[in-house]
């Protein structure tokens, strides 16, 4: 038995109004004049034979037909566009869009992501460097580099690298005269701090360093701004190994003690579970942990 469907156009054009409740906006976001969606509207009830909206006081309501019709239309597309995201990620090509902390990009993919694009030529890595809360992978976004605890629901998130936490100066301030010989030390120096004073509390606490006065220098909002800040002589990083380590390789930075503290967090790539095996994003996830396990290999810096 043959089914005779509606015009898709209509549906496209109905589903549009009814989510904006606006004929004015559903036309901006399909590029068409609004009495083009007006006709298109006219049509499809006209098709059914009922009414779907209401007008009332310059407002655009929907029946109790049309809210019932909507429903169920928002799955079936949300569905179509599932199912054409998965399709489009079965191939090992097109754009790749990558979200992650601006340090990790700058101190850590960025000088890396090259030999991805000489390996993989087809596939266009968009790098997008943002701050968001650990969990986040937007809806815009293919894969994420996550800082946390690695205990998010609903993706898969492999491990990049344990990171230590240790004092990190430049070579000047190391040779100043105000020696860094031993951890008390610190305390004739002004300490630089990423985010909160947290990590120094906990780092001074762990190896019981006393007398000095964490409550005092200034407060950077990321890393590489800490890292900055510490090769310019204007103070001591609490530095994460692994955005710090071109520093350290280039001697901009030195570390003056043999005590590090390993993090509770670390970074992570992360991507959606229905998509960890598909195309680009598995080309990109196997490609990134190749390079960790390579920088493991490597003697250990700090």
């Amino acid at each position: 038995m043959n089914r005779r469907l509606p015009p898709l156009n209509s549906l496209k054009t109905f589903e549009a109004a009814a989510r904006h409740l606006s004929f004015t906006r559903a036309a901006d976001e399909l590029f068409v004049t609004q009495a083009a969606v007006s006709h298109q509207v006219k049509a499809l009830e006209d098709f059914l034979s009922m009414k779907l909206f209401l007008r009332r006081n310059r407002s655009l309501l929907l029946t109790e037909e049309g809210q019932s019709y909507y429903l169920d239309l928002k799955d079936i597309f949300r569905s179509i566009q599932d199912a054409t995201e998965r399709l489009l990620a079965k191939g090992a090509k097109g754009a790749l869009t990558v979200a992650l902390p601006p340090s990790f990009a700058i101190q850590w993919l960025v000088p890396r992501i090259s030999r991805f694009s000489q390996q993989n030529p087809d596939i266009d890595v968009r790098i997008k460097a943002v701050d968001f809360d650990e969990g986040f992978l937007s809806d815009d976004v293919d894969v994420a580099i996550y800082y946390g605890k690695g205990k998010w629901s609903g993706v898969v998130a492999d491990k990049l690298h344990t990171e230590y936490l240790t004092p990190m100066c430049s070579p000047l301030l190391f040779q100043g005269n105000k020696p860094l010989t031993k951890l008390d030390d610190l305390r004739h120096h002004v300490l630089l701090h990423d985010s909160s004073r947290d990590a120094w509390k906990g780092w001074l606490r762990q190896f019981n360093v006393l007398g000095v006065n964490v409550n005092h220098g200034p407060i950077f909002s990321h890393s590489m701004l800490v890292l900055q800040a510490a090769a310019l002589g204007q103070g001591i990083a609490l530095g994460h190994s692994v955005l710090a380590r071109p520093e350290v390789e280039s001697g901009r930075l030195v570390c003056p003690f043999e005590e590090k503290q390993i993090t509770n967090n670390a970074y992570y790539f992360v991507c959606h579970q229905s998509q960890a095996e598909l195309g680009k994003i598995a080309a990109f996830r196997q490609w990134l942990i190749q390079q960790v396990e390579d920088d493991q290999q490597d003697e250990e810096f700090i």
